[in-house]
């Protein structure tokens, strides 16, 4: 599965995990073995319906088993029999319990065939259908199981310890299509609907099972004779190659790659409307976002489409051929999925492009573990299992699963892969199993690793010195672990104990080469490598070298999930960026080099920003020059715009925004003007112009209201794929925080009926212009989130949450409490809790103690407003009750 981050908190320390009300979660005891699922429905999708059965063949463990306990939430119950005989059951709208006739006999299969309808399901199954606010939305019909949302669409054993085949018959209208796991027996005419039997003969678990219905366009191709199908909603069939088109491809790497042929009989892939996530790997069938879907013009700079279709791809092996017997273990297979998007890139890019994508990662996971909360990779405790699901089970996760391919090597890397799934297919596994599986194909103990980076939180934060010492030729390198204190020398207290290598450059000219500034390319770069075991907090470490060395490579290939901070000399810095082979190690030499501040460092990074062969570095250097005060360095930068990939002109973009001077205002107006021709630099462009047309410029002049309209003039006339520009436009307008002229402007955009990538952009910046209202403008603010914190769509509450989060109002406090005490998503009431204190943090405890009572009032008005979501599960469960009796 791939989640969206739409969430992250300010404050630094190393919050825990644990929420009030976590404690350790189990499997439930098993009483049998589940040998297969098949459901049999009927949809009437107008009224948001369907009945049917639902069938579930048990192999019991154990005689005398009389009683069993299903998930349903919210089911209309209606029968449950054995073989036509009639089982009393009692249901509370939860959990279902089946009152056995006849005990059970160990071995002797037993067949529950359930009766039951659903109506306005809230979770598990959506139904998509156009209204008032959005007449051109499609009908569809899709489900999202993972992490225990099954049990909202049909009743199963909703774990992901218990595997079994299953097989789904839907009824629907002619006009549409079904889809679902496996492959489809049979299409059949049914008067004026037509049934579609879909069967999967391979086992996995519940949450894996889905089912999708709409008007479809589709494109049929394969894999080694295998089908390989796409479905887009009608008219977006142009889309379907730009987006998915490379599976064929990725199907081919990554079976080499994981030692091990893709694992099934087909591959589908369908892009719903108003899906919840990024993407689920549900087994043979992956539902994507449609946001996914690329024009030719999102398609010159979006590689996130192509790794999220590689990321769920690789689910196919990690997460359905093997499953995850425990969500404490849910690392396991989406860090591998998450790793597998670097293993295509750098299949289908190059070794540079992989390794700054995979930097990026790291770095997604060292911003939650700054400003969330520090975890171990596998533990336990929660509430809610999707709690899990963040930057440290798919980000570090991913940065672990390199750790180990280095540790290995590749050849032993895909051994190891290999084992794990040939000793692991179509079962489950645990942590312990891919320990077991490296040691089985490669006798290497890895445990080492596993201790310090799944099993405990963090990683090392190291700061480095350099001398050279010219009477003896030894480099001194001094080496501290800055994540713990003086005195604490145990590994357990948070030192790491890693082997490092160092690499020391030498830099000889090439006789062609007229000047530095010709780059690396111009020049003979020899790198000599040492290793070191790096294991207290601070150690130095002596070099004897028959030379001085030109630059020093830390953790050559950065290979190692960490911080760094280097504290070198210009000079060699200087070197390093300029010749390093590493790219990653250029760039770190290019942050080293902006914290200097000299006019010396911002000709070097001017000079790397036209010259670096690589575009990341060339991006990273644009955003190392805005941080120095000089005005060369605008000038500098200016430079960046005319860079031709559109990748470093949005990182230039985003650095001038930075740059509050007339000449960068200039600069930006003219990108908003006349446009670019990648949608990311345009919106950029749009945000960055508001950041810098709110401030004073450097002619003491103010370009407020020329700038309000020329972002008002965004957002009447360039509406394109995803909002992508018009949300730029938006940002830009939320930085005018004492604007009533940008509030007035952006408020629409927060109604029903605006694109939704718009508008959720416009409620997450609500929290931001509201920074400087006065109470009349917070006012208007906190009424607009509360009425929209009203709405039921997941990515909606949880724009409203993001922009709660940033207000200092104790409103804010009492909405958010609301969501948190009523939302039946878990990763909603999570993310209030933690707004809430943030909020509270920011206005202070005494104020917001003393606001409580009022607050009080106003949160059992907006609970009477949520409690018909209750009151309608009761009904049902009451209904059902009847129905039973």
């Amino acid at each position: 599965m791939s989640v969206a981050a739409y969430f992250n908190a300010d404050e630094n320390g190393h919050k825990s995990f644990e929420l009030p009300g976590a404690s350790p979660h189990y499997n439930p005891d098993r009483p049998g073995q589940v040998e297969h699922i098949a459901l049999d429905l009927d949809f009437d999708i107008p009224k948001k319906s369907y009945s049917g059965t639902c069938s579930i063949r048990l192999n019991p463990l154990l005689n005398g088993v009389d009683s069993l306990t299903l998930d349903a939430v919210s089911l209309a119950i209606s029968t449950v029999t054995i073989d036509d005989q009639p089982q009393s059951f009692d249901y509370d709208g939860e959990q279902l319990h089946i009152h056995l006739s006849k005990p059970t006999l160990a071995g002797q299969a037993i067949t529950l065939l359930i009766t039951y309808a659903v109506k306005e399901p809230q979770r598990g199954i959506y139904f998509i259908a156009p209204d008032q606010h959005y007449p051109d939305k499609p009908y569809q019909v899709w489900t999202q199981g993972e992490d225990e949302d099954s049990r909202f669409w049909f009743p199963c054993f909703d774990y992901p310890g218990q595997l079994a085949t299953s097989e789904v018959r839907v009824r629907v209208p002619k006009k549409y299509f079904a889809l679902s796991n496996g492959e489809r027996v049979s299409t059949q005419a049914d008067g004026k609907a037509n049934i579609y039997h879909w069967k999967l003969d391979k086992v996995h678990p519940s949450y894996l099972m889905t089912l999708a219905i709409g008007e479809y366009d589709s494109i049929e191709t394969e894999w080694r004779g295998r089908p390989v199908r796409y479905y887009v909603a009608k008219g977006r069939k142009d889309q379907i190659e730009l987006t998915m088109g490379k599976t064929p491809q990725m199907m081919e790497r990554f079976s080499q790659v994981f030692g091990y042929d893709y694992p099934f009989s087909n591959y589908d892939q369908a892009c719903p409307v108003d899906f919840i996530f990024g993407g689920m790997e549900n087994t043979t069938t992956t539902l994507l976002t449609d946001r996914c879907l690329l024009d030719e013009r999102a398609a010159i700079d979006n590689i996130n489409s192509e790794t999220l279709v590689a990321h769920e791809l690789a689910h196919q092996w990690f997460g359905d051929l093997i499953v995850i017997n425990h969500w404490s273990h849910a690392w396991v297979k989406e860090g591998m999925a998450t790793y597998s998007e670097v293993l295509w890139l750098e299949h289908a890019y190059g070794r540079d492009e992989a390794m700054y994508y995979h930097l990026n990662h790291a770095r997604d996971y060292l911003a939650e573990d700054a400003s969330r909360y520090r975890r171990p990779l596998v533990t336990h405790i929660y509430r809610e299992p999707i709690e899990l699901y963040d930057r440290h089970i798919y980000e570090k996760g991913s940065c672990v699963y390199h750790m180990i391919r280095q540790a290995l090597g590749d050849q032993l890397f895909t051994q190891t892969l290999k084992t794990l799934l040939t000793d692991n297919a179509h079962s489950t596994v645990e942590t312990v199993d891919v320990l077991r599986a490296i040691d089985q194909a490669t006798g290497k103990n890895l445990r080492y690793l596993f201790d310090q980076y799944v099993y405990r939180g963090g990683h090392p934060d190291y700061s480095l010195t350099y001398s050279w010492d010219s009477d003896s030729n030894l480099v001194k390198l001094m080496v501290t672990q800055t994540q713990v204190a003086d005195g604490k020398s145990q590994v357990q207290e948070g030192l790491f104990d890693l082997k490092i290598p160092i690499g020391f450059g030498y830099v000889t000219a090439d006789k062609a080469a007229t000047s530095d500034t010709d780059g690396p390319a111009k020049a003979k770069v020899d790198v000599h490598t040492v290793t070191v075991r790096i294991h207290e907090r601070q150690q130095a470490f002596y070099f004897p070298l028959q030379k001085k060395p030109d630059f020093i490579s830390f953790d050559v290939g950065n290979h190692t999930l960490k911080t760094v901070k280097l504290d070198y000399p210009i000079k060699e810095l200087q070197a390093q960026l300029n010749h390093d082979p590493d790219p990653i190690s250029r760039l770190y030499a290019a942050k080293a080099i902006a914290q200097k501040g000299t006019l010396e460092a911002v000709e070097a990074l001017s000079a790397a920003l036209v010259r670096d062969a690589f575009w990341g570095v060339r991006a990273e250097v644009a955003q190392a020059l805005a941080t120095i005060q000089l005005a060369q360095a605008v000038a500098g930068l200016l430079k960046g715009l005319k860079d031709q990939h559109p990748k470093v002109r949005r990182a230039v973009v985003n650095a001038l925004a930075k740059v509050k001077t007339t000449e960068s205002y200039k600069a930006l107006k003219t990108i908003v003007e006349n446009g670019d021709e990648s949608y990311y630099v345009e919106g950029a462009a749009a945000t960055a112009l508001g950041k810098v047309g709110s401030s004073i410029l450097d002619n003491g002049k103010s370009k407020e209201k020329k700038t309000l309209k020329l972002l008002a003039m965004v957002l009447e006339q360039r509406a394109g794929w995803n909002e992508v520009v018009r949300s730029g436009a938006i940002s830009g307008l939320s930085v005018f925080t004492s604007s009533t002229a940008a509030l007035d402007l952006l408020l629409p955009y927060t109604e029903m009926g605006t694109p939704q990538a718009l508008r959720l952009t416009a409620i997450r910046s609500l929290g931001q212009i509201a920074a400087g209202q006065d109470k009349v403008g917070c006012d208007r603010i906190l009424d607009r989130l509360e009425a929209i914190a009203r709405e039921e769509f997941f990515l909606t509450q949880v724009a409203v949450v993001m922009a709660l989060g940033q207000m200092e109002v104790s409103g804010a406090i009492r909405v958010l409490r609301g969501l948190a005490e009523q939302s039946p998503d878990g990763r909603v009431k999570r993310r209030a809790e933690e707004a809430i204190g943030k909020v509270r943090k920011a206005i202070g405890a005494d104020k917001a103690v003393g606001e409580l009572r009022q607050d009080l009032d106003e949160l059992k008005q907006f609970n009477r407003d949520l409690k018909s979501r209750l009151e309608t599960l009761e009904a049902k469960a009451t209904a059902a009750q009847k129905t039973k009796e």
